[in-house]
């Protein structure tokens, strides 16, 4: 008998393109009524196509099953791949708030990533130069080749942008890199070897280990803070991989209530760590006072997080499974939807 996990899906085959399945359409019109759509002029096939490429890019060469494809999408940013989808659209209205929402934000990444003030002209010059890409020119027509097209919702927006503008940093210095060393000579007039590019690693942040760090303990704060059951839910489903049917069976759950109490779990984590950073903490121990955080660093913490490979719920529930770890797609998932 042939294990389905291991075929290769219909998308493989050019002359029959691969959709998701009939039986995922309900909850992909849910996800669709959830965003702002019609103010976009976003048609559904337009959002179905774009959730049809992402579980292409999302389960490879294997064929999911619908339990796995359900949980997937319940796990994306509807709302941000609406807005991609729309701006690769050409949606005027759907560009007006991309710019209201994320020119400002680019900005302050663009400096963070360069090290400048979100205002020095070089920070705003690679900001600003990622929306033509965004925007898809390209023989006269907007969002023939849209960067957005890219974007599949398993991270936020915000989280995919900086990527984004890192990659077109480090491209530059790369590229910087091979023209100075054609250009310099050693003293017997030959050229210099070219420095491998691999090397060239794009600046950091500062800052970027501390407040990882009081994400860190912001979480485990949170966690340690929460009802066992919901400890369980998160642990079952995120340590230990099971899916949502198998966590029910355990806690004595049907699974559509485990999701929906997961996905309240999540709102709750999320809420209690922003309130744990924007309080701080006073001196103790004759140590020195930590100060809030104001909601720009707050979002900056929960950017890092999600980027970070480091920050594993594995460790902060101490539960790996021996021989066992979780999925990267399940940690990583975690950090984003929180």
């Amino acid at each position: 008998m042939t294990d389905r996990s291991e075929t290769r899906p219909p998308y493989r085959d050019a002359s029959r393109p691969w959709r998701l399945p009939d039986a995922c359409t309900s909850e992909v019109q849910r996800l669709f009524s959830e965003t702002p759509a019609e103010s976009w002029h976003l048609c559904f096939p337009s959002f179905f196509a774009a959730l049809s490429q992402g579980a292409i890019k999302r389960f490879g060469d294997k064929t999911p099953s619908v339990e796995r494809i359900l949980e997937y999408l319940a796990t994306l940013h509807a709302r941000d791949l609406a807005m991609a989808c729309a701006c690769a659209d050409g949606s005027e209205s759907a560009w007006n708030d991309f710019f209201a929402e994320f020119r400002n934000y680019l900005h302050v990444a663009a400096g963070a990533i360069l090290r400048k003030p979100p205002e020095d002209p070089a920070a705003i010059e690679l900001a600003d130069s990622l929306f033509a890409d965004l925007y898809g020119l390209s023989g006269g027509k907007a969002g023939g080749r849209s960067l957005f097209r890219y974007f599949h919702g398993r991270s936020s927006l915000k989280t995919w942008l900086r990527a984004v503008l890192t990659q077109r940093h480090i491209d530059a210095i790369r590229t910087g890199k091979k023209f100075d060393s054609l250009d310099e000579t050693e003293t017997d007039g030959r050229h210099r070897p070219v420095r491998e590019l691999s090397i060239v690693q794009g600046p950091t942040d500062p800052y970027r280990e501390t407040l990882l760090q009081r994400f860190r303990e912001a979480l485990s704060g949170a966690l340690t803070g929460l009802a066992e059951k919901d400890r369980s839910r998160l642990q079952l489903y995120y340590v230990h991989d099971r899916t949502l049917a198998e966590v029910g069976r355990e806690i004595g759950e049907h699974e559509s209530s485990v999701s929906r109490n997961l996905e309240r779990v999540r709102r709750e984590l999320r809420a209690t760590v922003e309130g744990i950073l924007r309080a701080g903490k006073a001196a103790a121990n004759g140590g020195p006072a930590i100060a809030g955080m104001d909601d720009a660093q707050v979002d900056q913490c929960f950017q890092y997080a999600a980027e970070d490979a480091g920050i594993d719920l594995d460790q902060l529930f101490a539960a790996r499974k021996a021989g066992r770890s979780a999925r990267p797609d399940r940690e990583s998932g975690a950090r984003e939807e929180l």
